[in-house]
């Protein structure tokens, strides 16, 4: 589905927001589009984008790379995407923004977080566009294990054939 060396660029329609928001999270550049089948189709060809879409009419339109969704469950929607282009986790991009995010040191960070935070928190980043900053909070952890469910490979299925 890729070219050698390309990098992954998805733009995902309106029932897959989440999952692009979770794109942005592992570091990829993931656009979300409420815009209609058509106009969604022309960005991604324009834009050399893999469309993520549950809706099948608008997998089946040509000239396009698709990944059809088939499963409501972002850990599975996960999984598939990663079943079909690898998406290790990258540098993460702004959730809103969806541009890479820069780290900043505590003294950038302290005016604008609480003072818990400050004491108990090392590696801080911020969306140069929006100025949103973030850091790994207590539901880190929880998002770390759900990824690593989500992208952990498939083990190998045993053969059960039955002799004798």
């Amino acid at each position: 589905m890729l070219n050698p060396g390309e990098e992954p660029r998805f733009i995902a329609d309106a029932m897959l927001g989440k999952l692009a928001r979770w794109l942005r999270l592992l570091g990829y550049d993931a656009l979300y589009s409420q815009e209609e089948d058509v106009v969604i189709a022309q960005r991604a060809r324009s834009e050399g984008r893999i469309l993520l879409t549950r809706d099948r009419g608008l997998a089946a339109r040509r000239g396009l790379r698709v990944i059809l969704v088939t499963t409501p469950a972002l850990e599975t929607q996960l999984t598939q995407v990663n079943a079909v282009v690898e998406i290790p986790p990258r540098p993460p991009r702004c959730m809103t923004c969806n541009v890479l995010l820069e780290r900043i040191p505590l003294t950038a960070a302290r005016p604008h977080i609480p003072p818990y935070v400050a004491q108990t928190q090392q590696d801080f980043r911020r969306c140069p566009q929006c100025g949103k900053i973030f850091w790994p909070g207590t539901h880190w952890e929880g998002i770390v294990q759900r990824l690593a469910r989500a992208l952990e490979p498939e083990p190998a299925q045993e053969s059960n054939s039955g002799g004798g």
